[in-house]
């Protein structure tokens, strides 16, 4: 009897190893792997290599992805040309105030100013423009400042005309800096013509970017 509980014990312990082995080898097909005649062959469940790199599977693991690149802003083109902002003479501040220093130097003694003050906010390359009146027999002058952070300002005057593009500069300034003087004394600029004649007073600023301004002088 003995015996026989024995061998009864041993047959189980058998059985149920055989048990766990087939386990192992449908654990093992499950996992992407399965025997056939001269080796194994790879089942669904592994990785398949796809253009740009390599594609889940059902059952494999997380798929390795292209990494976008950033791609660069564009630049924008750098300011200038075109009006500049204007501004009230007032706020000009110091850039008027050393017009009237300047035109004391530069100006044919006893000329006066003429309307007020053309000043803006410039970029560099930028012009503001305001239409006057040349009278015969006058002798006129103009001077302009930029404060320090601009480098260069320009002053002119150019004929109007009723053609676009054709307008004629009939007189500009000979210096370089951030002041500028049309008609510096004792050779000021006269109309050459028996009546009035419009033109417009132009100024720039060539060099740099702030606050400029220009006043018109007459005698």
């Amino acid at each position: 009897m003995r015996n026989g509980f024995i061998l009864g014990l041993v047959g189980a312990v058998v059985l149920s190893g055989g048990v766990g082995c087939k386990k192992k080898d449908s654990d093992a097909q499950t996992a992407g792997y399965q025997q056939q005649p001269g080796g194994y062959q790879q089942q669904p469940g592994g990785y398949q290599q796809q253009p740009g790199g390599y594609q889940q599977q059902p059952g494999g693991q997380p798929t390795a992805q292209p990494t976008a690149q950033p791609t660069a802003a564009p630049t924008a083109p750098p300011a200038g040309g075109g009006q500049a902002q204007p501004v009230d003479p007032m706020l000009a501040g110091a850039a008027t105030q050393v017009l009237n220093q300047m035109a004391t130097q530069h100006a044919v003694p006893g000329s006066k100013p003429v309307g007020s003050a053309l000043a803006g906010n410039f970029q560099q390359g930028q012009v503001l423009e305001s239409q006057i009146q040349l009278q015969p027999g006058k002798c006129y002058t103009v001077v302009a400042s930029g404060l320090p952070a601009v480098t260069e300002v320009n002053v002119k005057f150019v004929a109007v005309t009723p053609i676009p593009g054709s307008a004629m500069v009939l007189a500009n300034d000979q210096d370089t800096g951030a002041q500028a003087v049309l008609g510096k004394k004792p050779n000021c600029y006269k109309n050459a013509f028996p009546m009035a004649v419009p033109v417009k007073m132009v100024l720039e600023v060539a060099g740099g970017s702030g606050i400029a301004a220009a006043q018109l002088y007459e005698k």
